[in-house]
């Protein structure tokens, strides 16, 4: 499924989907790089929880909306183990309110944060993966939210609609080296992003799912791993929508 040795770097994997997405790939024998910002205690769980499975892993702080900071991480990793086979560029926040009332900092925060991150990292990895000449994956977590719109998500569901069309374009751009590039689309997933939303709209988001549930972190990282593995190795350019039917 992975070749030996392969190693991901999961960007945002201090919770939620990533932290999901860090643990099914040890699981699946890849040595997991845990991207975190702030919450080090959440990338400590996530460590723990990847050790717990029988994989490896190591914490990495960076802030991906920081290019510098961001090109420094990608030297610490060229300095330690040369090259990455898998990047997963799941960081992300939400500033929502609606346009007329969002300022100019929130909608830029969560641009800078979403695609700005998802650029930087994007970057240093095909740089890492073009030298060492072995090919690649790159998944990018979109959403729902960027192929449909979303009221009182202008900011996000821009960055979300923005990484969709990154992924094409960096798949179409870097498929002749061996590297594919993928997003996936989470509808209503439960996670920490998502219990701040409050129970009327939970249930206005219930009526429309087909499925008639939310989904799991777990369910977005066996995708997430289905598309960094050899199992997917004709799939380049995709935006995969997981989301019990909810744009269907």
């Amino acid at each position: 499924m992975f070749k030996e040795g392969a190693i991901a770097l999961v960007t945002g994997a201090s919770g939620g989907i990533g932290q999901a997405v860090a643990v099914d790939l040890a699981k699946n024998g890849v040595k997991v790089l845990i991207n975190y910002c702030n919450n080090e205690q959440g990338a400590l769980e996530t460590l723990k929880m990847v050790e717990e499975c029988g994989g490896t892993g190591e914490t990495v702080q960076c802030d991906v909306a920081d290019a510098k900071a961001v090109n420094q991480m990608f030297l610490s990793i060229k300095k330690k183990y040369k090259t990455i086979d898998i990047l997963v560029n799941n960081s992300g926040i939400t500033k929502d309110g609606y346009l007329l009332m969002m300022s100019e900092d929130n909608f830029q925060a969560v641009m800078n944060t979403n695609i700005g991150g998802c650029f930087h990292c994007t970057q240093g990895a095909l740089r890492l993966m073009c030298a060492a000449k072995r090919g690649g994956a790159i998944i990018n977590i979109a959403s729902t939210s960027g192929v449909v719109g979303q009221e009182g998500q202008a900011n996000y569901s821009a960055s979300k609609g923005a990484i969709i069309a990154f992924t094409k374009t960096a798949a179409k751009e870097y498929a002749k080296h061996n590297i594919r590039v993928n997003a996936v689309a989470p509808g209503f997933i439960e996670t920490r992003m998502t219990q701040k939303t409050g129970n009327l709209l939970k249930e206005k988001y219930m009526e429309f799912i087909p499925m008639g549930r939310f989904g799991q972190p777990e369910e977005i990282a066996q995708v997430v791993t289905f598309l960094a593995s050899e199992k997917a190795s004709y799939i380049t350019g995709k935006c995969i929508v997981v989301d019990g039917g909810l744009t269907m």
